[in-house]
């Protein structure tokens, strides 16, 4: 999650709110937002912001005296969330250009709140990230993560792993296995919040469908080129072994899903965690307790599957001639 003012960096920042924010951000992002309250004069963490659109939200849920740290380690995603945020920026809002890796920098024991919207999967080790959520929150306050889960681009997956053992790569094999750890089932996410000790655990799940046209539309979407394209070049290896599998890729997509979408699934979901006051002890929500009456399961999980498609179309959007040119003899 190292990030620099790059060409690429810059596209992206152009490209995320039209493209990206509404087929991912803000369908993670609902989620999060559901039943969110705030205690007066909240401090609230915004990790890896993007363009701000979560920040700028819980900023309508906060009174005037709360404010919103936000972080991201790509300087052009925070020109364009400082331009959203206006008058804001550098008064209730501040915008920081700052990794969360290693470890976030901030001290313990500070923030009513710390939220990270569909990003975790982009940090080598989530489940220490959650400890690390955890460690900033104040005693009593929460941590809110949105992520994909397992299941999520298993169609993709699929043809990724048929084509690795097609081709003997199993030193490739044995890297997607390792990367697809990044995506937990839901009872494993809510157990590492658990154990990052949080309490009351609460989940929500979702599942939505993303559409592509061909192999070249899922490829080429910005969610994907600019996305988790580099992870899975990397675990094909370099140069004319990434080249062939790739195009491997691209042949079974094309032609199993010749004369119709390729359609992708994603598996969604968010958890909240309430960190654990001094002295009082943890008590997870799926806990059961002989003196509950409430009618209300327990575990607080919602699951929430809605079955809506959005629309990958890229076809409006001509590629710059030049432009990656290693992709575009990839496919």
């Amino acid at each position: 999650m190292k990030w620099s003012r790059t060409r690429q960096a810059e596209k992206l920042a152009k490209l995320y709110d039209a493209e990206v924010l509404p087929i991912w951000g803000k369908r993670f992002g609902r989620m999060m937002m559901r039943e969110l309250t705030l205690p007066p004069k909240a401090m609230v963490l915004d990790v890896v912001c993007s363009t701000g659109w979560a920040s700028l939200e819980i900023l309508r849920k906060m009174d005037e005296q709360g404010r919103i740290i936000a972080i991201d380690p790509r300087p052009p995603m925070l020109d364009e969330a400082r331009i959203k945020a206006g008058p804001l920026s550098g008064k209730r809002i501040f915008f920081r250009s700052e990794s969360a890796l290693p470890k976030l920098s901030f001290a313990d024991d500070v923030y009513d709140l710390v939220v990270c919207n569909a990003q975790l999967q982009e940090f080598d080790d989530p489940e220490q990230a959650i400890y690390d959520f955890a460690r900033v929150a104040k005693p009593g306050g929460q941590v809110i993560a949105t992520m994909p889960l397992a299941g999520s681009y298993r169609e993709f997956f699929d043809i990724f792993r048929e084509v690795l053992t097609k081709l003997d790569r199993t030193d490739a094999i044995d890297a997607l296995d390792a990367y697809l750890t990044r995506f937990p089932p839901l009872d494993q996410a809510k157990a590492w919040f658990e154990d990052a000790g949080l309490a009351d655990v609460q989940t929500d799940y979702d599942t939505f469908t993303l559409l592509f046209k061909s192999s070249r539309e899922f490829f080429f979407a910005p969610l994907i080129e600019y996305g988790p394209l580099a992870d899975w070049k990397a675990i094909a290896g370099k140069g004319e072994e990434m080249q062939k599998v790739f195009w491997d890729c691209k042949e079974a997509i094309d032609a199993y899903f010749a004369g119709s979408t390729f359609a992708v699934t994603i598996e969604a979901a968010c958890l909240r965690g309430r960190k654990v006051a001094d002295g009082q002890p943890p008590v997870h929500a799926a806990d059961e307790s002989a003196e509950s009456t409430e009618d209300t399961p327990i575990t607080g999980e919602h699951e929430l599957k809605t079955g809506e498609i959005e629309i990958m179309d890229l076809a409006r959007r001509e590629l710059e001639a030049g432009d990656d040119d290693d992709d575009d003899e990839l496919l």
